[in-house]
């Protein structure tokens, strides 16, 4: 599964949490963001239940993901600040 390559963005950063997942993104300006994620969140259920059914009973409603996200725009000034925070989440 190569979605970044298919839909020409970067995953630049990222660390799994227990209840969610910090990513930082690189993409065209023009790439609309909620399809984007749309995209990222469908396409990994669909991994994930297609590997390991038995996941989709345990979860409620049979949903991998909430239908949540918070999108916050770096600037190259802020970039590395922000790959710092993301990585030191591994450390919480």
């Amino acid at each position: 599964m190569d979605l970044a390559g298919e839909y020409h963005f970067t995953i630049t950063a990222m660390e799994v949490m227990p209840d969610h997942i910090h990513m930082l993104v690189s993409c065209s300006p023009q790439f609309e963001l909620p399809r984007m994620l749309k995209i990222l969140k469908g396409s990994t259920a669909r991994w994930l239940f297609l590997a390991h059914p038995e996941i989709k009973r345990q979860l409620w409603g049979g949903h991998l993901w909430n239908p949540s996200y918070c999108v916050v725009t770096v600037s190259d000034r802020s970039r590395e600040l922000v790959e710092q925070y993301i990585r030191s989440q591994k450390e919480k």
